[in-house]
């Protein structure tokens, strides 16, 4: 998912090769075979189309990873860059039966890459307004009957620190944002394509983790990670400055031969 959103998505009715992909993911430390295996899970997932071309395969983005990738933008590419004061919380509660597993996982992953955290079974929490995305995911994966939803205030007499650190896990979060900055603060910006390439899909895959980990709760009430500001502005401007020698990169590996 992370090749797809940067480097094929802004070509949406792009096709590209199968031996490119799985020649790519080598190069990431992935094997043939489980490269393949990958590709062929995307395609029973609806995430990726197949088309035959003679003798060579060719996959496509569906409709629906599109969509996906639009939510995921929003969401990676925001983070930390707004400043809302402290108002309405969401809080959602499910009761998916066992019947529907993979509907209830679905809907797991996506809430916590909304900024949701679980505060018991079955009951997550959001320090903003999600109802539209919340209304959007439920009626998609066909759980509204078995969801709740509402939208409050926390009680001024609540610890809400204390409620933040049931759900979300705000050390370990700084501490994560460190090892970030660490660990690309010093990237040269002058690196061959393929090195490019590797580095900018690692950024973004290490990156796009964090706002299913970060809740960005209001400044007002807890302050943010020290070190967010920083690890944003590394992305954005790492992200950028790599751009061009990666899609280069990806794209003359992409070509058929």
């Amino acid at each position: 998912m992370t090749l797809l959103g940067s480097y094929v998505r802004p070509r949406e009715s792009r096709r590209v090769w199968s031996g490119g992909l799985v020649a790519l993911l080598h190069e990431l430390g992935f094997s043939d075979g489980a490269a393949r295996i990958a590709l062929t899970r995307l395609v029973r997932r609806g995430l990726l189309s197949r088309h035959r071309e003679g003798r060579l395969v060719h996959y496509s983005l569906t409709s629906r990873t599109v969509a996906l990738l639009d939510d995921g933008d929003r969401r990676i590419f925001g983070l930390g860059r707004r400043d809302e004061p402290a108002g309405t919380w969401t809080v959602l509660w499910q009761n998916i039966p066992e019947t529907r597993r993979k509907s209830r996982e679905r809907l797991v992953r996506r809430l916590r890459f909304l900024g949701f955290g679980p505060v018991q079974d079955g009951t997550w929490l959001a320090p903003h307004d999600r109802e539209a995305e919340v209304l959007a995911l439920l009626t998609e994966l066909e759980v509204a009957e078995h969801a709740g939803l509402m939208l409050g205030t926390p009680s001024a007499a609540l610890d809400v620190r204390r409620l933040a650190g049931r759900a979300w896990d705000l050390d370990g979060l700084s501490a994560r944002y460190a090892a970030f900055v660490a660990e690309f603060g010093d990237c040269p910006r002058d690196l061959s394509d393929p090195e490019a390439f590797a580095v900018r899909t690692r950024l973004v895959h290490t990156y796009r983790e964090f706002p299913s980990l970060d809740p960005e709760l209001p400044a007002g009430l807890i302050p943010a990670p020290e070190t967010r500001a920083a690890a944003v502005k590394l992305f954005h401007d790492l992200y950028s400055a790599l751009a061009p020698p990666a899609q280069r990169h990806f794209d003359r590996t992409l070509s058929t031969r």
